[in-house]
């Protein structure tokens, strides 16, 4: 009864509805989310919130992660709601459904552009079937751009977003603070726009909202700063570069061309990144000419771009879900843009023609149809690609082992950092190796230690000889054993190879005393 009132009423959401783009991806990304398969980096912050022994314990781990508190206190809401992993999932559909719609709904761009974004690399795979705290971005961006105007009478929705997207990534507090600079700089140099302001504001909203702004700020780098003891620094092991490296710099132009068009140039070749870098250059030169009629949004998609850029280049290139949020930023200003009737100061300033501007907005719509369509086949391949390939072998893995009876079994898995997807899906702890203890989760401190195979079976020796009752133990590992000890016997019992995560396909053992 409830399918036939679904499909009756979605029958009739016209095709060039914004609802039927959302409907339409909120259908097929349930699809898609339920049958991904979640990897390491996505339940070991389920396995530290189902873990931690107190609010302090788990704020401890946090800092280690190198995230702020927002997607950690989330999860903790959601596991007193249902002690299941797929519950992480289910909201980060939400997360991404509610982004998009806001985006469909609300944005100024025209129906095919809409469309073309929905479905694109990072809201239709990056941000949808991987579940991590980077879909924020998109929200809490989003929901700004849609609220902007709210700044004539109270900064503080504006405020309350800003704090919550400054608390949901690193990447989340560079956008936030360009945003807050970009708020700062037309009150300081509008001077109509602050006189409607105080005209129509609350006595103490502005003092509010800067102490909101200013104390998110505070709690996100206070989480994110690694401790001493962080041998990693939350996946950031390779300290600030501080020199000119061109080769680098290079390469982190490149994050911008491989953020708007999906393609990472080959760091090993010279061609490849001077090729792409100029490419990029020039979409961000037209972009920055398309905006220089709107001052204030060309100032936040400068400050944005660079912010990041920088991150980028003294501190860690990053993988697609990092970089792609210069492509938000872009997407943004250009949505913030339609707040603002345009301007002829800097044009008059820099003697930019009109004939130009008018050339520039010819070259920039082509340049974002080229973003978007490669987004679209981007988004399309890769989100297809996880349908039939397993992102991870850790949901296969962990089903055969309840199927088979072993998760009742004392089960040794190494090595750690990649064993918190079996960890999470069977809901219980393993003996580590690398601890020499129960664990579940990983954090890169002192007391861990990275260990080879023959100290594996050394400590399951250990193990063996130190039961009460002779029984064998079930052995995990990531990689195939390659080593062998005559006073243990060794059986293979299966291996699971199928997924695009190549250090999460496992094999797993029957270890006994010979």
């Amino acid at each position: 009864m409830v399918n036939k009132k679904i499909i009756k009423y979605t029958s009739r959401i016209p095709f060039h509805s914004p609802w039927f783009i959302i409907v339409s991806f909120s259908v097929i990304g349930l699809i898609g989310i339920l049958n991904h398969s979640m990897w390491r980096d996505e339940l070991n912050p389920w396995l530290i919130v189902r873990d931690s022994e107190s609010l302090g314990d788990l704020i401890t781990n946090i800092h280690y992660e190198g995230h702020p508190v927002l997607w950690y206190f989330s999860l903790a809401i959601l596991r007193k709601i249902v002690d299941n992993p797929i519950i992480i999932q289910i909201f980060h559909l939400a997360i991404t459904v509610v982004s998009v719609a806001l985006f469909c709904l609300y944005s100024p761009f025209n129906y095919q552009q809409k469309f073309l974004f929905s479905f694109g690399f990072f809201p239709f795979y990056e941000y949808l079937l991987i579940s991590r705290n980077y879909a924020f971005s998109m929200l809490f961006i989003f929901a700004f751009c849609k609220i902007f105007s709210s700044r004539k009478i109270t900064y503080a929705y504006l405020a309350i977003l800003l704090g919550l997207l400054a608390n949901s990534s690193a990447y989340g507090l560079l956008i936030s603070f360009s945003l807050s600079l970009t708020l700062l700089a037309e009150f300081c140099f509008n001077s109509e726009h602050r006189q409607q302001y105080f005209s129509q504001s609350q006595k103490l909203d502005l003092f509010l909202s800067i102490l909101l702004i200013t104390f998110s700020f505070i709690l996100s780098i206070y989480i994110i700063t690694p401790p001493t003891d962080s041998y990693l620094h939350g996946g950031l092991n390779n300290g600030w570069l501080m020199q000119l490296d061109i080769r680098h710099l290079l390469r982190s132009i490149g994050r911008i061309f491989g953020s708007y068009l999906l393609i990472i140039p080959a760091h090993k070749r010279w061609l490849d990144l001077i090729v792409c870098a100029v490419i990029a250059l020039l979409i961000v030169i037209l972009t920055l000419i398309k905006l220089s009629k709107k001052p204030v949004t060309l100032f936040f998609y400068i400050i944005g771009t660079c912010v990041i850029f920088a991150f980028t280049y003294l501190r860690f290139l990053g993988m697609p879900r990092h970089f792609g949020h210069f492509y938000l930023v872009m997407i943004a200003a250009l949505w913030l843009g339609t707040y603002y009737q345009e301007s002829t100061v800097l044009l008059n300033k820099f003697s930019i023609r009109p004939n130009l501007i008018i050339f520039v907005q010819k070259w920039h719509h082509i340049a974002l149809m080229l973003i978007l369509y490669t987004q679209f086949f981007g988004g399309i391949y890769s989100f297809s690609r996880d349908l039939v390939v397993p992102f991870s072998a850790s949901r296969e893995t962990s089903q055969y082992i309840q199927k088979s009876g072993l998760d009742h079994e004392f089960i040794v898995a190494s090595r750690d950092a990649n064993m918190a997807a079996l960890s999470g899906y069977l809901n219980r702890k393993f003996y580590y190796p690398e601890l020499q203890n129960m664990g579940s989760f990983t954090l890169f401190k002192k007391g861990r230690q990275d260990i080879e195979q023959p100290e594996i079976l050394s400590q399951i020796n250990s193990l063996l000889k130190n039961q009460d009752e002779q029984k064998k133990i079930l052995l995990i590992l990531n990689k195939k054993l390659n080593v062998n000890r005559n006073d243990l016997k060794i059986v293979p019992i299966k291996d699971f190879q199928r997924g695009w995560v190549d250090n999460e396909r496992y094999y797993l053992y029957w270890v006994d005393e010979a």
